[in-house]
C-alpha cells in the first residue's frame, strides 16, 4: 500500500482542498458511516507487533485525518522513517515508548514516553520509535491527512537497502562493502536488544531542537471538570510545536453527553479508549446519522457537521479527539442559543419568548 498523490495538509493546520466545493462523499442523500473498527481490522502484523491504520481507503468519509494503531513487543523498534505528506500526533495507552526525532536544522531529541503522554512530529521530521522496558507497548498515532498511509512512509532501510553501493560509499566515505549486508527491503519493525534505561547520545553529540516534542497530557490537571466528566485539552497554545494538530482526551461519567456542537476549523478523529459511545452526525437537510462506538472503534466528523457523543455504558469511558488545527475551536448548541435574544428564538422556532427563559444561559459543553 503507498501513499497517494492528493492535496494535503496546509501546515497552517486545516485541509487545503476546496472546502467550498461538495464533497461526494458527504454531499449525497444519506450519510455515509462515519465508524472504522480499527483494532478488529488485520493491517500489518510481524510477530507480536502489528500496525492498523484507518485512512480514506478504509473510511472514506475520512479525508482530513487518518490513523493508526501500533502495538510493539519489547525489543522492538518503527525503523528511522519520515512521512512526506502527514505530521504525526501520538497518544500511548500502554507501556514505555522512546522517539528520538531529527529537524531540519540538525539538532535531535530523545524522548521516553509512558501512558497519557504525546508527541508531535511536524511533516517530514525523521524519527523512530522504540519499545522501553519488558512488556509490549501501544500507541495511537494520527495524521493530519486523511490520504496519508502508515505503509507508503520513507523508511530508511528501504532506501538504503535500494540505493547502489557505490553511491552510499560516496555519500558516508566508507568502502563499498560495508553495505554488503545491509537489508535489501524495508525493515519496518526491527527487533533488537532492550534499549538501555537512559538514552544514549546521538553520534554528533545533544544537540536539542528550540520546541520540544513532547507533552505529558494526563499528568497535567484537567483542562475542565464538569457534572459529566473530565477534559483534558493540548493545542499549540501549550504545546506550541504543534501548529497542526489539537488533542482532548474526555472522561465521561455513565450517560454523559457531549452536546450537540460543531467545529468550525477542524474536522475530529474519534478513537474508544474504554467504554461505549453513541455519536451523531447532522449533514443539514434533514441528514442525520447515529454510530455505536466501542473500544478500539474509530469516528470522523467532517469539518463543520454537528455532532454529539453520549456515553451509553454503565460505567465511566474515555474517548480521545484529535483535530487537523492546531487551534481549538467550537460552537456548542447551548451556547449559540444563549448567544440570542429570546424575541428571536421565539420568532426562529414559532415558540412564546418564556420558553427559553428555561434554557441555559451559558456554555453546558459536557453534562449528564
Amino acid at each position: 500500500m503507498f501513499s497517494l498523490t492528493v492535496p494535503i495538509s496546509s501546515e497552517g493546520g486545516h485541509n487545503s482542498f476546496q472546502n467550498n466545493v461538495p464533497d461526494p462523499a458527504t454531499s449525497g442523500k444519506k450519510l455515509p458511516t462515519f465508524k472504522f473498527q480499527l483494532e478488529k481490522s488485520h493491517g500489518r502484523v510481524m510477530g507480536g507487533s502489528y500496525g492498523k491504520e484507518a485512512t480514506v481507503d478504509q473510511l472514506p468519509i475520512s479525508k482530513g485525518i487518518a490513523g493508526v494503531s501500533m502495538r510493539m513487543e519489547p525489543g522492538v523498534m518503527r525503523e528511522l522513517h519520515w512521512h512526506a505528506t502527514a505530521a504525526e500526533w501520538a497518544f500511548v495507552t500502554e507501556g514505555g515508548v522512546r522517539t528520538t526525532v531529527i529537524d531540519p536544522q540538525g539538532c535531535a531529541e530523545t524522548n521516553d514516553f509512558v501512558p497519557g503522554d504525546i508527541w508531535y512530529f511536524p511533516r517530514g521530521h525523521g524519527h523512530v520509535i522504540e519499545t522501553l522496558g519488558d512488556k509490549p507497548c501501544h500507541f495511537i498515532l494520527v495524521f493530519d491527512n486523511g490520504y496519508f498511509s502508515e505503509f507508503g512512509t520513507f523508511s530508511i532501510s528501504d532506501w538504503i537497502g535500494h540505493a547502489p553501493k557505490e553511491l552510499l560509499a560516496k555519500n558516508f566515505g566508507v568502502p563499498a562493502s560495508t553495505f554488503d549486508s545491509f537489508p535489501k527491503r524495508e525493515v519496518y519493525f526491527a527487533k533488537g536488544k532492550i534499549p538501555p534505561p537512559v538514552a544514549a547520545p546521538p553520534l554528533q553529540g545533544w544537540k536539542k531542537p528550540p520546541l520540544t516534542h513532547k507533552y505529558s497530557l494526563l499528568s497535567q490537571e484537567p483542562f475542565e471538570t464538569f457534572s459529566g466528566g473530565l477534559e483534558w485539552r493540548v493545542d499549540g497554545s501549550q504545546f506550541p510545536i504543534s501548529t497542526t494538530m489539537t488533542g482532548v482526551v474526555l472522561e465521561m461519567e455513565a450517560g454523559a453527553l457531549r452536546e450537540l456542537h460543531w467545529h468550525p476549523n477542524a474536522a475530529e478523529w474519534q478513537y474508544i479508549l474504554s467504554g461505549e459511545f453513541s455519536v451523531t452526525l447532522f449533514g443539514s437537510q434533514g441528514r442525520w446519522r447515529e454510530e455505536k462506538l466501542r473500544l478500539g472503534d474509530v469516528g470522523y466528523i467532517p469539518q463543520g457537521f454537528g455532532h454529539s457523543i453520549e456515553n451509553i455504558g454503565s460505567g465511566k469511558a474515555r474517548i480521545l479527539i484529535v483535530f487537523n488545527n492546531g487551534h481549538y475551536q467550537t460552537i456548542d448548541l447551548s451556547q449559540w442559543i444563549a448567544g440570542n435574544p429570546t424575541d428571536i428564538l421565539a420568532t426562529n422556532f414559532g415558540q412564546d419568548a418564556s420558553l427559553f427563559e428555561k434554557f441555559p444561559r451559558k456554555d453546558v459543553f459536557l453534562t449528564k
